[in-house]
Order: structure tokens, then C-alpha cells, then sequence
């Protein structure tokens, strides 16, 4: 589902925008590298797997995804997303996910949009909850989830398949009255 209202980028030089399908070929550009998805669920075998994400993006369902691009503000070029693949309206509740193209690793940026993202979903969506999960071996999504606010919950043991292999997944949650430490 297509975003109505931004959220406003706290980071300097760097903004949010709509994820447009002319930002597949820039964004599968370093998800096709192993070093980025090495501790994700990503199974990519072309930019054509990516289609898909872009259709959830244009549906009007209400529980359809909803992705932003992380963009330099120089040249508007994509150098990340972020944004919530699934939603319960019902409940409230929605998973955020993010990546980030290694030119950017190491600056702060997925915290920062982690927890704008965060913080804008309890304003602007009326959500209550917002979780994250991070492959066990994701040491530095965990750090982007801790800087954001968001509190470890437990090990989920074999919760997605990783490239074929049941993956132990960690549960993080930030709540609407939570704040950052």
C-alpha cells in the first residue's frame, strides 16, 4: 500500500520517499550481494523476485506492504528501504524490515530510519506494536533494533526458512508508550 504521509528523516543528507518500481534494478544492486543478505531470509535468484514486493506496494488492501526508499538527498539515488511487510489492522500491529547498500553500513542510518519509521507508524498509523525479527546470527540488525528502542523478547527457533534451512530467528518489539534509551 502506497504511503499517504512521509515520515520526516531526522538523518542529515539522507530522506524518505515512496519505493517506486524504477528502484528495482538500483535496490536488487547490493541485495544480490552475499555479504548483504548473508543474515537475512532474502532468496533472490534475479531482479525479477523483487516484482512481487512491488505489487504489494500498489495494492489498496489494508494489510498489504508498505516500503520506503532510503534515498541520498544529493542525487536521489536509492541506497536502502524500509517499511512493514506484514500488518495487522486488527490488532494494531505490523513487522518492519529494512537494508541498507553496504556504501552506507557503519553510519547510523538504519537506526535512524528504524526508529523514525518506529516512531511515525504510532503517530501517523496508530499502531501500538512494532516487532522486528533478525536471523540469530544478525549482529547488526540487532544493534539497529536496540539503538531503535526496540526490546528482545526471545528466540524464535526455526521461524522462517533461510535459503532452504529452518533459520532461529530473534523477536524484538517496540510499543507505542516505549521510549529510546
Amino acid at each position: 500500500m502506497r504511503v499517504q504521509t512521509l515520515p520526516k528523516s531526522r538523518y542529515p543528507g539522507v530522506s524518505l520517499r515512496q519505493l517506486e518500481r524504477g528502484d528495482q534494478a538500483a535496490w536488487y544492486a547490493y541485495l544480490r550481494i552475499p555479504e548483504v543478505i548473508q543474515h537475512t531470509s532474502w532468496n533472490l535468484s534475479g531482479e525479477h523476485d523483487l516484482a512481487p514486493m512491488f505489487d504489494g506496494i500498489e495494492s489498496t488492501v489494508a494489510t498489504s506492504i508498505r516500503r520506503l526508499a532510503i534515498v541520498d538527498d544529493t542525487d536521489n539515488r536509492l541506497i536502502g528501504t524500509i517499511g512493514f511487510h506484514s500488518i495487522s489492522v486488527i490488532n494494531r500491529v505490523a513487522e518492519i524490515a529494512y537494508d541498507l547498500a553496504p556504501s552506507h553500513w557503519g553510519k547510523g542510518i538504519a537506526s535512524a530510519m528504524c526508529a523514525t519509521v518506529t516512531e511515525w507508524s504510532f503517530a501517523g498509523l496508530g499502531l501500538v506494536r512494532v516487532q522486528a525479527t533478525a536471523l540469530d546470527t544478525n549482529v547488526r540488525s540487532v544493534r539497529v533494533l536496540e539503538r531503535s528502542g526496540f526490546q528482545y523478547e526471545g528466540l524464535l527457533r526455526s521461524y522462517r526458512m533461510v535459503r532452504g534451512v529452518p533459520g532461529n530467528f530473534r523477536l524484538y518489539a517496540r510499543l507505542a508508550g516505549d521510549s529510546i534509551k
